[in-house]
């Protein structure tokens, strides 16, 4: 084999493993927002909470994109708002189910998006399943309809259905993600127009809806905590996807049902059944799996 060639190999591996990396920092990042989200809930509507989310976001981006002397101009206005639109639609359920049910059943819920977005490279991109893959996929997916199992059998099951759509519509989104890398946009960027667009879709609503809650020293702390944690997240996970292999990066995104669970127990006593640890069991395996064979 030519140096060359195992530099090029070298380098592929590498790009793998960063990606892996990016993935389970959004992984935590979303986890902790949705901690946040949960707290901020007793005081704002899921509305109001996507609304500063994504402008407070919009903000620190455009300061430290100022800073770099990053451009905001693209060639690609439609792929961001199609991208934006999507992306705000799966935003605006996840935040209405992570006020209405258990945070780890939420969250779950959203992280359904790995199998639609594998779903979708299917049938648009004609990919193939490698076996491995094909299995930690299969594994996660039992493990989420593990933990789903307790929304469905109860009165929650319409927020259920909700977080359901959540993920339905991320996994739309991350796809579109994909498309706009390849087109050539740097992470930074695809994230700056998703949090502008949004934050407008936002300020919308409220002006013809409900209204703002006034901001005072007691409440904006939920508020800075989703902000910062989903501006973490939201660029992790677009560099994941941007630069890792797609079914590894979609495998690793179920550690964030592990985060959750473990958030909401630690912090608001949720109970854990039988069924629920054998779920984060079967999620970590399929991360595993993923990771040494994707």
């Amino acid at each position: 084999m030519s140096a060359a060639l195992r530099q090029i190999l070298w380098l592929r591996v590498r790009a793998g493993q960063l990606g892996a990396g990016w993935m389970v920092l959004a992984g935590l990042s979303f986890a902790l927002m949705g901690v946040f989200v949960k707290e901020g809930a007793r005081t704002f509507s899921s509305t109001e909470l996507l609304f500063w989310r994504t402008l407070l976001g919009a903000l620190c981006l455009s300061a430290v994109m100022r800073l770099r002397g990053q451009s905001s101009r693209t060639h690609h206005f439609t792929g961001h708002l199609k991208r934006s639109v999507i992306g705000y639609a799966s935003m605006a359920m996840l935040f209405y189910a992570l006020a209405h049910l258990p945070l780890s059943s939420a969250i779950t819920l959203n992280y359904t998006s790995p199998l639609f977005f594998v779903l979708l490279c299917m049938i648009r991109l004609r990919d193939r399943l490698t076996p491995a893959v094909g299995l930690s996929l299969a594994l996660g997916f039992v493990g989420v309809v593990l933990l789903l199992k307790p929304g469905f059998a109860s009165d929650a099951w319409f927020a259920t259905l909700v977080g359901l759509g959540s993920g339905l519509c991320a996994g739309f989104a991350v796809f579109q993600v994909r498309e706009l890398g390849q087109m050539g946009e740097p992470s930074w960027r695809t994230v700056f127009w998703f949090f502008w667009l949004a934050s407008g879709f936002g300020l919308i609503f409220l002006l013809f809806g409900p209204g703002f809650t006034p901001l005072n020293s007691a409440n904006v702390g939920p508020l800075l905590g989703v902000a910062l944690f989903g501006l973490t997240g939201q660029l992790a996970m677009t560099r994941a996807y941007q630069e890792g292999r797609r079914f590894l990066v979609a495998s690793l995104a179920y550690l964030t049902v592990v985060f959750s669970a473990l958030f909401g127990v630690l912090l608001w006593g949720e109970p854990l059944s039988g069924d629920a640890l054998l779920a984060m069991a079967l999620v970590i395996l399929s991360g595993v799996i993923a990771a040494r064979r994707g």
